[in-house]
């Protein structure tokens, strides 16, 4: 049996400040982890993205390869995106692969690899129209969406509590995922 490979998509939302002791976590269950993070995250953890890579083993990615370059990670068994912002949904639900992150998890639907996402958005975005649909087409395209009831709930803006997100749902999800394909 071999050991389950996660990839962790952080979008630039407060709690991927926490993204190190997520892998940490993702490892005691057993995952080999691949952190990829949109541009604006991947500049927010400066100094922390060496760090992360030894910890993880891969390069952190946050840009697309060019052609012909080898891919330096090994294929996933499940994708978690998480925190996504609400850029990072909207563009994923409308296909619009302008950074690697959104790239890969498109993609990856198509590819048939299980996707989790959990969005972290404040209360005055999700009033927008385009979430809620973005919302509604992940899901239709098989993304388990943990969103609302079980899953994040948004505050009201400025009152940011990173320390909150409900990081343990993203990688019970994942866990569950990835489990048929190495059961």
């Amino acid at each position: 049996m071999t050991t389950p490979v996660l990839y962790l998509f952080g979008s630039a939302a407060p709690p991927v400040f926490d993204v190190g002791r997520v892998v940490e976590d993702a490892q005691a269950r057993g995952f080999d982890v691949c952190l990829g993070l949109t541009p604006t995250a991947a500049r927010w953890l400066g100094d922390q993205v060496p760090v992360l890579a030894e910890l993880t083993g891969h390069p952190v990615r946050s840009e697309y390869k060019t052609p012909g370059e080898p891919d330096v990670w090994p294929k996933a068994d499940v994708i978690a995106v998480a925190p996504a912002t609400f850029n990072t949904v909207n563009s994923w639900a409308l296909g619009l692969t302008h950074d690697f992150v959104v790239g890969v998890v498109a993609e990856g639907v198509g590819k048939d690899i299980p996707l989790v996402l959990m969005p972290c958005v404040n209360a005055a975005y999700v009033q927008h129209l385009r979430f809620e649909r973005s919302i509604s087409e992940l899901r239709e395209m098989g993304v388990e969406v943990l969103y609302g009831e079980g899953g994040f709930v948004p505050n009201q803006p400025g009152q940011s509590r990173p320390k909150e997100y409900p990081w343990g749902l993203v990688l019970d999800a994942a866990e569950r995922l990835a489990r048929p394909r190495h059961a």
